[in-house]
Parts: C-alpha cells; sequence; structure tokens
C-alpha cells in the first residue's frame, strides 16, 4: 500500500508539471493513492471545476484545499457535487463541501481528511478536537487515513503529529511552499512531514514574481502577487502503508527540478 501526494499546485506552472510528471511519478512508484493539493491551482489562488476535474484526469484520485479554499468564487458552483474535493474539515458549520472523503481502490477504502491550522491563519475550530471527531467516524471504516494538514506554524504541524501518532497513516504539512527534510515515522507508526513543499515557479518566492516579493520587503507598500514565470519544480511524498495496520513503514520525499531531474 502506497500514497503519494503532491504538495500545493501553483497556477498554470503547477498545472504544467503535474501534467508532465504525475504519469511517470505513478508508473515508477506504483501508489494505491494519490492526492494532490489545488488549493493555489487557480493563478495561485483557489481552484476551478476545470482544473479539479484535469487533476483527475492526469491521475489524482482526491484533491485537498486549505485557507484559499474560496479564493475563486468557482468553487461554489461545483463543491457540493463532487465527493473528491476536500477542504479543511474544521472550517465553520454550514461551510460547503467535504472534511473529508473516504476512496474506495481494489475493494479497499481509505480516508483523505484536510484540516488547516489556527496560528497565523483564520481563527477556524479546533482543528485537534476537530480531528478526534471525524476519526471517530472514519476508523471506524478502515485503518488507512490520509491527512494534509494545511497550517502556517511548524509547531502546530509538528503537535499534530504527534496528536494523531498510531491513529492515522500519515500528516503531511502544506501551505508554506518549502519542503523540510524532516519526513520520519513517528513511534506509533504515522508518517510525518511538516511541509511537503509546492509545485509550480522554481524561481520565484513562494511561487509569486520575486520582485514583487522583494519590493514589499523595501517598501512595506501594497502590492500586486502575481504567479511567477520560468523554471517549474514538483515537490512531494510517497509513503509506504502497513497493508494490515495501515500505518506507516516509510516516508520519502520527491523534489523534481532543474538541479534534481527526475529519473524513472
Amino acid at each position: 500500500m502506497k500514497i503519494l501526494f503532491i504538495g500545493d499546485v501553483v497556477g498554470s506552472p503547477g498545472r504544467k508539471m503535474i501534467q508532465q510528471y504525475l504519469g511517470s511519478l505513478k508508473k515508477k512508484y506504483k501508489p494505491t493513492l494519490t492526492v494532490v493539493n489545488g488549493e493555489n491551482a487557480a493563478n495561485g489562488k483557489g481552484i476551478t471545476e476545470k482544473i479539479y476535474k484535469g487533476f483527475l484526469d492526469a491521475g489524482a484520485q482526491a484533491v485537498t484545499l486549505g485557507n484559499h479554499a474560496w479564493d475563486n468564487r468557482d468553487i461554489f458552483e461545483f463543491i457540493e457535487g463532487v465527493n473528491l474535493l476536500v477542504r479543511p474539515a474544521n472550517f465553520p458549520e454550514g461551510t460547503p463541501g467535504k472534511g473529508y472523503t473516504m476512496i474506495k481502490v481494489n475493494d479497499v477504502e481509505f480516508a483523505v481528511i484536510n484540516m488547516m491550522g489556527r496560528t497565523f491563519l483564520a481563527p477556524n475550530d479546533c482543528p485537534f478536537r476537530k480531528i478526534d471527531q471525524v476519526l471517530e467516524e472514519v476508523k471506524k471504516r478502515t485503518p488507512y487515513v490520509f491527512v494534509d494538514f494545511h497550517a502556517e506554524a511548524t509547531s502546530e504541524k509538528q503537535a499534530m503529529g504527534w496528536h494523531v501518532d498510531g491513529r492515522v497513516s500519515a500528516v503531511v504539512g502544506t501551505h508554506t511552499h518549502v519542503q523540510t527534510a524532516d519526513n520520519r515515522v513517528l513511534p506509533k507508526g504515522t508518517a510525518y512531514i511538516t511541509d511537503v513543499g509546492m509545485t509550480g515557479p522554481y524561481d520565484g518566492i513562494l511561487g509569486v514574481e520575486r520582485e514583487a516579493v522583494l519590493r514589499k520587503f523595501y517598501t512595506n507598500l501594497p502590492v500586486r502577487f502575481e504567479v511567477a514565470q520560468g523554471r517549474e519544480q514538483l515537490n512531494g511524498v510517497i509513503i509506504d502503508l502497513d497493508s494490515k495496520t495501515g500505518l506507516a513503514k516509510s516516508i520519502e520525499r520527491i523534489l523534481i527540478n532543474e538541479d534534481h531531474p527526475f529519473y524513472e
């Protein structure tokens, strides 16, 4: 049992990398489940129905979101009618969409949960209490539980990993767009990484044109952020699970860019 997860897809450069490499990655690693974070996929903020379907056509079986979930209003036209798009489960009650989804692959069910942190982000419901509630439901059906924890603070991400260690297959951090080197299996069997990284521009700043970001730091004046163009990158992880327990045996980082070419 393997899970392939691709970190935050940013704009058209990120979508290009999905189209170019996802098929080859699936051929190489042979994942049972493939998940993509798409909250920045529409010009850096939000997602559209066309992009969502494009990820599925490219080989994803679920798409997770984050704090930019509502930035493209197209999402309100389709989120209630789809089953494989997952927004943070700890958004307030009454928010459209699903906080988790169940996916059956070869008679095996996987739970894909999206959760969002609160430190330096919007004050949503407590992610720790909410994950406990969700796990009470999904663990009745499957031991294979994948969590995308979309959060800013490294401490909050680590805290979530320890909070659910042994109760989920994996906790992968998203949102900060820089891949961390702390991938590990926690003592009770949960795969963990603080941030998977992003898929999109390689030479921008977190996927944004660097001149605008530098101007913001130089002057502290308002600037308009645009998705950077040029060289691209893809960041992700491949997680190997025990087929009996659903717990992790290993988690390996994936990094593709001009300095780290992909080899099949």
